[in-house]
């Protein structure tokens, strides 16, 4: 049986151009800064979102707590919202790696009251921890991929400056961002000092990510990626496919996020279904039912779709290049089937 696999974007399969851009790639000891393809790529990639320089590292959880441990020393206090990636989804790197501490807000489908930002700023005092760097995630994956207003992270920026605090954006899926926007992508990463973004989800690459951020910040991540066993060798034949991605997959994530509207107009004329429109690729759908969201997983897979949960009462649809319009008419006849069965 061929899946539809709704569960991530990070199933993309690299292009054939891709392919043949590892086979032929320029390679060197990266660990000396002797890999050209490496370089170009960490180049292109700073200039896309108007920083100095950039770090390719395997992994944007691994860019995320090399941001992390640069910014911060032991004992230091993060703001971030409560369901932001970093907090919830690496494995509690944050304290294990740079021994910080989270200051959580809730947020508004990921967007953090500007008000209460401010007052989590820890006054100087020989008893509180330093409040050290404001963490954003844009898009926003547990919001259901959710955009934060440009405006907003003006705010937040302006904080920060006030305050001499830096911004680290976690913004894997930040081209995501700009396309439903219709902004290049260095309007949003202005308002950080660093950005995270990932070149292994929507973008289709086998594995990557990008920081960037200024040459100092750069030169010293650098040195914490070592830290982390992040050092590379001969890393142009990965770095390769995301040249390729970001030359030619951005502007392709018009699509996802059409195929996403396209399974969202369906959904929310399913009763037992609460779902919000989404502004990008992911769906986040709330079961309204007696019924956890792994029975519905299991139901699914039987027929030949392939999903996810944010937990027992929220369902997760991904989209991307390698789910096609006809695929997402399919999962619809599935979604149909399964909520038949059970009504």
């Amino acid at each position: 049986m061929r899946f539809i696999d709704l569960r991530s974007d990070t199933v993309t399969k690299p292009t054939e151009e891709m392919r043949k851009a590892m086979y032929e790639a320029e390679v060197g000891d990266d660990g000396y800064g002797e890999d050209p393809t490496v370089n170009l790529l960490e180049q292109k990639a700073a200039e896309l979102l108007g920083k100095e320089a950039g770090l390719f590292v395997v992994s944007g959880t691994m860019g995320n707590q090399v941001a992390l441990l640069t910014w911060t020393r032991p004992g230091d206090e993060v703001i971030l919202e409560s369901e932001s990636h970093i907090y919830y989804y690496e494995a509690g790197g944050m304290a294990g790696n740079s021994g910080v501490q989270p200051f959580l807000i809730d947020g508004e489908e990921g967007v953090m009251p500007i008000e209460e930002i401010e007052k989590a700023i820890r006054p100087k005092g020989r008893v509180f921890p330093k409040t050290s760097l404001i963490v954003l995630e844009n898009t926003h994956n547990r919001a259901g991929g959710k955009v934060l207003p440009l405006e907003y992270m003006k705010e937040v920026y302006e904080i920060s400056r006030k305050h001499d605090i830096p911004i680290h954006l976690d913004g894997a899926r930040i081209f995501n961002a700009a396309i439903y926007l219709g902004i290049p992508a260095k309007e949003i990463a202005k308002y950080a000092d660093s950005v995270m973004f990932c070149l292994s989800k929507g973008l289709s690459c086998p594995m990557g990510s990008v920081l960037v951020g200024s040459k100092e910040f750069i030169e010293e991540a650098r040195r914490k990626r070592q830290r982390l066993g992040g050092g590379l060798r001969q890393a142009g034949v990965v770095a390769a496919c995301g040249i390729v991605a970001l030359e030619r997959m951005i502007d392709r994530l018009v699509e996802d996020h059409e195929k996403a509207q396209n399974l969202y107009n369906f959904l929310k004329d399913i009763e037992i279904f609460s779902v919000k429109k989404p502004d990008t690729n992911i769906l986040k759908v709330r079961i309204k039912i007696n019924k956890k969201a792994r029975e519905f997983l299991e139901e699914f897979k039987k027929y030949g779709l392939l999903a996810t949960s944010f937990d027992d009462e929220t369902l997760r649809f991904v989209t991307h290049k390698d789910v096609s319009f006809e695929d997402i008419e399919k999962a619809k006849e599935i979604i149909y089937k399964v909520w038949e069965s059970i009504s």
